[in-house]
């Protein structure tokens, strides 16, 4: 195969981007050869940090998803504005992105939920492979029980989406439909020790750590939970995204939105999450081994898919949206501490694609 590939993914959120880039790293550790033309709104730094080896960077609305309030809401009126404005696809655009997918001499375009993808696969007449645990049309059907306006992008995008070359589904999947191959979590690999990460946060190496993360949603403000949790001994902290800049207070480690230090090693220096149950977090936090205390997104349809996991595959509790903001959870710290660290000996599903696109 031609060494050029083409990787259209959805801006929405850090998750599809963590996935993409572990497969895309995953590629590389089989094939260095192989290089990624990646079509994306997710910023250039995060494939930077995640994405071993070079790669070009093409600046391009490839999904809308959903409109964002914060990291556990969305905006419904502002979705459906996107959407009439996205869908259908503009022909223009898409035989201009074919054209240059086509200069680009890529072979394969990869496709980790955004739709434009597949359809500028097709039209530049090359194969296409849908990588998903849900798709767009499954989780707006969710919402056209209350607005009907989502009907047609529903039947629209199901189109799209149906019109991929290759299907591959990731656990935890929330709708499983044919596909050519389901595999198992797919996760970033942590690139430091345990042991390092935590002499480089300032933190003991026998103690408790636990990793509060909202995924890719930096916070506007800092938790009103922090001075509670100053309180608690023989636990440290660490909390990306809620600091401009690194700083340690006690056993409080506050990292800003982009820090030096790689996500997924954060999660494998962890004896637990307490956050947003995105799918990268999940799936890094499964990899390393440790529960989870979720903290659920009350509308979105995958919800009750990374919970059923968690509590199944993980150990872990929910935590209300409410409860994460007071502070509540602290009471049951202990509880979250307790639960056993898990040895996994399957596969890592970036690794499982890996091997199926390149024995394709």
């Amino acid at each position: 195969m031609n060494r050029s590939i083409a990787y259209f993914i959805s801006p929405h959120g850090f998750g599809h981007a963590a996935r993409a880039a572990a497969v895309m790293s995953a590629l590389r550790a089989q094939d260095p050869t192989l290089h990624f033309e990646i079509f994306t709104r997710v910023p250039r730094w995060f494939f930077k940090d995640s994405v071993g080896g070079a790669f070009a960077y093409h600046s391009t609305l490839t999904d809308i998803g959903l409109a964002q309030e914060n990291a556990l809401s969305e905006n419904i009126p502002q979705t459906l504005k996107h959407l009439r404005e996205f869908l259908p696809f503009n022909q223009s655009l898409i035989s201009g992105l074919a054209q240059r997918v086509a200069r680009l001499k890529c072979k394969l375009a990869l496709c980790d939920i955004a739709p434009l993808g597949i359809a500028v696969a097709r039209a530049a007449g090359i194969p296409s492979i849908l990588i998903e645990n849900f798709t767009w049309d499954w989780i707006y059907a969710g919402y056209a029980r209350d607005d009907a306006r989502f009907h047609k992008h529903i039947a629209y995008l199901r189109g799209i989406f149906r019109a991929a070359d290759y299907h591959v589904q990731t656990e935890p999947v929330c709708h499983y439909r044919a596909s050519d191959l389901v595999t198992r979590p797919v996760s970033r690999e942590p690139r430091t020790s345990r042991k390092q990460i935590r002499a480089r946060l300032g933190i003991p190496p026998r103690a408790r750590v636990v990793l509060i993360t909202m995924g890719g949603t930096p916070s506007a403000q800092q938790h009103a939970f922090l001075d509670r949790l100053a309180q608690v001994k023989r636990v440290y902290f660490v909390m990306p995204g809620n600091s401009r800049r690194a700083e340690k207070r006690g056993n409080l480690v506050l990292l800003p939105h982009r820090s030096a230090f790689y996500h997924p090693d954060l999660v494998n220096a962890s004896d637990a999450v307490i956050g947003k149950a995105g799918y990268s977090t999940v799936a890094e936090a499964y990899r390393a081994g440790i529960p989870f205390g979720y903290v659920p997104r009350e509308k979105f349809r995958e919800a009750p898919t990374m919970a059923r996991f968690i509590e199944a595959e993980m150990g872990g509790f929910e935590i209300s949206a409410a409860d994460f903001e007071s502070g509540h959870w602290v009471a049951r710290l202990p509880d979250l501490l307790a639960l056993p660290r898990r040895v996994r000996r399957d596969a890592n599903g970036a690794a499982q694609i890996a091997d199926f696109i390149l024995g394709a």
